[in-house]
């Protein structure tokens, strides 16, 4: 889809420019296709694989993105405080995977993707891109983890879970609340009552809000942390370097306004660089009139380290769950776990 076609339907479906209703009846076919299809996995007519661990879904109902990569590898490294161990089962966007992979630091992005290289990079747990979900469980389930964290997958019903989160981004909501390609979402907004979890990602401690999970809802908000040098990864530098300072902001994200805000929260001013969604990122694409620093996301950091200079920088980001949030969320994980071990001896 061309660049001038993608901001059309953001603006139809956040902003409220025409063109939703000349869209409906196509939304209505999706809306048949997404119900049929859920109908005859749910009668059992396609078969779902059971994995021997506990599935655990972080998705949404809309597309972009809304910061479930972040929850997951915050998720992660939580779990493992506990002595859990987790994998983690990702698709790869724009990875040609014929087979599940196993995805290390050394792996390259355009083999695998951008986000399941960051998430290996940085969580150091087991992480595995599959297009077959069921295939990518039962390789996670050889390496011996304890639960599967699916990173996006809500709608991917030919694997079983047992748990499903869902990320709201709290700016965009769930944009005109119409399905595709009317408005942004996979499955109607109904979908929230039946899911277990609902994470609203840049939202405030207390604040009101329309969405409810039914065991809970979370308040979800990313921190800059230290800045860490792209070409010299063992470089680090304070964000607030750069305060009162005008540097290069490139986002190649879902939504990379929440990048450049983030920026902005910490009293940097960026020059705005947005890309679109896994962008290929070049050494063109870094290549500006001036010598000032150049700021990107963990996600975008992977795909250019092999041409990255002492410019560039990694923007790493801390995830906060509020109130309590982290506790209630890892301790549902965590009681699955401890079940599951318990029918194993049993």
């Amino acid at each position: 889809m061309s660049s001038t076609a993608s901001r059309w339907l953001e603006g139809v479906w956040y902003e409220g420019r025409t063109g939703a209703l000349f869209l409906t009846p196509l939304a209505g076919l999706f809306a048949l296709g997404t119900a049929a299809r859920r109908f005859l996995f749910r009668r059992g007519w396609w078969r779902s694989y059971r994995a021997r661990v506990p599935v655990v879904i972080i998705g949404n109902l809309s597309v972009g993105g809304t910061g479930k990569s972040p929850l997951v590898a915050a998720l992660s490294t939580l779990l493992r405080s506990r002595g859990i161990k987790p994998g983690i089962l990702t698709r790869g966007y724009g990875a040609a995977v014929r087979s599940p992979i196993r995805v290390t630091r050394d792996s390259q992005a355009a083999e695998v993707g951008d986000e399941p290289l960051m998430l290996a990079t940085s969580t150091g747990v087991e992480v595995m891109v599959a297009s077959d979900r069921a295939a990518g469980a039962r390789s996670l389930e050889s390496l011996g983890v304890d639960v599967i964290l699916c990173d996006d997958g809500l709608q991917h019903y030919a694997l079983d879970r047992d748990l499903e989160v869902v990320v709201v981004d709290a700016r965009r909501g769930l944009g005109n609340g119409r399905l595709l390609p009317a408005g942004p979402l996979r499955e109607s907004a109904q979908r929230l009552e039946s899911v277990d979890w609902v994470v609203i990602n840049g939202g405030e401690a207390g604040g009101k809000t329309f969405w409810q999970g039914r065991a809970g809802t979370v308040v979800m908000q990313l921190v800059p942390e230290a800045a860490r040098g792209v070409a010299n990864p063992l470089t680090w530098q304070s964000v607030g370097r750069w305060r009162g300072e005008a540097v290069h902001a490139v986002a190649g994200i879902g939504h990379p306004a929440r990048f450049f805000d983030l920026l902005r929260a910490a009293g940097v001013e960026p020059i705005e660089h947005a890309f679109g969604d896994h962008h290929a990122f070049t050494a063109a694409d870094l290549t500006f009139e001036d010598d000032r620093p150049i700021l990107m996301t963990s996600k975008d950091a992977v795909k250019c380290r092999n041409f990255a200079d002492a410019r560039c920088w990694e923007i790493p980001v801390a995830t906060r769950l509020l109130p309590d949030g982290a506790r209630s969320l890892v301790e549902a994980i965590e009681t699955l776990c401890l079940a599951e071990k318990k029918s194993e001896s049993a």
